[in-house]
């Protein structure tokens, strides 16, 4: 009997080499080279679609995808990878999951790959997106491409408190790019917060969406309070104006990563 089946994928990427997430004319994508593994493995077309999408040059600890498949004599993907291999369709499962990341580049890593029912949506679904961004301050070779290096120490303070204003607010045109056809630029900010590290400062920030560019026009305009170019305050008339002119230019892309996307059947 063969009939379709919709499937979550879990995935982590190093988005250094990669155009972002989202397949684009002349320019590799991670949903790109995703989309291949799956048909060679599958033997079948497969086209994937992401939980959002990233810009080039920012990383994913987490990030999840949707795909249906058409299944012949059972489950192609039987349960989940953290079942033993005595139990049904286990060994089939990891064989599948070692395939892909056999043929996938090392840096995209497949986690897991987990049956969903029919109408599950990686995207529409998710009810929290998190994200971190890092900062470092003294030349690292380690660090280069996955933080980003700032010559002076912000006032952690300062931007924390301009942070936890943001969290007041819900509508953050002032923080996306402009022409992206959204049908609202509203958002639910949950944690915006930075923390001391070793290596420098990060800062944590989740939300049940987010707009395009938008945790690095915040991350800018937070370091503009932080170099005390700008008191604290300052950031309710920039989100009430709704323009991005008015907010701070958007960091680079190496220190960002998205972290963690959860789902309530999940």
């Amino acid at each position: 009997m063969t009939g379709k089946q919709r499937y979550f994928i879990e995935l982590a990427y190093d988005g250094t080499s990669y155009h972002g997430w989202q397949i684009q004319q002349n320019a590799v994508s991670v949903q790109e080279l995703l989309n291949k593994a799956l048909t060679t493995i599958l033997r079948q077309e497969i086209e994937t679609t992401g939980c959002g999408r990233t810009d080039t040059g920012v990383h994913a600890r987490e990030f999840f995808a949707h795909f249906d498949a058409e299944e012949a004599n059972g489950l192609l993907f039987a349960g989940q990878n953290n079942k033993t291999e005595t139990e049904p369709h286990a060994g089939d499962h990891g064989s599948k999951l070692r395939g892909l990341n056999s043929i996938l580049p090392p840096d995209i890593a497949i986690k897991n790959i987990i049956p969903v029912h029919a109408d599950a949506h990686a995207r529409f679904d998710a009810t929290l997106r998190s994200y971190q961004y890092h900062l470092h301050f003294h030349k690292d070779p380690f660090l280069h491409g996955y933080s980003w290096l700032v010559r002076d120490v912000p006032d952690m303070e300062l931007m924390n408190q301009a942070a936890a204003i943001i969290m007041e607010y819900t509508d953050f045109s002032c923080f996306s790019k402009s022409n992206t056809q959204v049908k609202t630029n509203n958002c639910k900010i949950s944690r915006a917060e930075w923390e001391k590290t070793d290596q420098g400062m990060v800062f944590h920030i989740s939300a049940d969406r987010f707009l395009r560019n938008m945790v690095r026009a915040i991350v800018g305009t937070l370091m503009m309070v932080g170099k005390k170019e700008m008191p604290p305050d300052a950031v309710r008339e920039i989100i009430e104006s709704k323009n991005r002119s008015n907010a701070g230019t958007s960091v680079p892309a190496c220190g960002l990563y998205l972290t963690e996307v959860k789902y309530n059947y999940l």
